[in-house]
């Protein structure tokens, strides 16, 4: 069992146990370590307790792990050769994926209901990208749009009006 832990603190809360260890190892009292970091008794007493039982190092913060994922690691792992066979393959108009469009896929192969926005970041750990399907009309006729643009824009669009005194702005 070492007597100090060997990384830096994550927090100054770390920081402050770590502080209380080390003034006990000097012989400090309980309520004296209490006192000088500006906690109770009972705190420096657990955090003293676990520092002899388990070693300094349960010092450390723990960060909570967070809830346990929707998807299991298989689950996970069988998503990018479904998404490879592209969105067609399951229905939807346009070889696109989106998150939208993922999360249906989802629901419909595991039973699994996740936000679209949360889908991004499951893509983002498959190093998957979206999409944004790109919506035009089918009728639409670039040649007439370009030629719109040179005639009948020009005449539209507003021109400053000149006054003959220089701008202000």
């Amino acid at each position: 069992m070492s007597t100090t832990p060997s990384d830096p603190p994550l927090s100054w809360r770390e920081g402050r146990r770590r502080q209380a260890w080390e003034l006990h190892q000097q012989g400090w009292t309980q309520s004296q370590i209490g006192t000088a970091l500006g906690v109770t008794q009972g705190a420096v007493s657990q955090w003293l307790h676990r520092a002899t039982t388990d070693g300094v190092e349960a010092l450390r913060a723990h960060p909570a792990p967070g809830p346990r994922p929707r998807l299991t690691p298989s689950q996970l792992a069988q998503l990018p050769p479904l998404l490879a066979a592209g969105a067609e393959a399951y229905g939807f108009r346009g070889d696109v994926w989106t998150r939208r469009r993922v999360a249906h896929l989802i629901v419909e192969q595991f039973g699994v209901r996740y936000h679209p926005r949360h889908v991004g970041r499951l893509l983002a750990q498959l190093d998957w990208t979206v999409q944004q399907p790109l919506q035009q009309a089918s009728q639409r006729d670039e040649a007439v749009i370009a030629a719109w643009y040179a005639t009948d824009w020009p005449a539209i669009k507003k021109k400053p009006i000149s006054r003959g005194e220089p701008s202000s702005g």
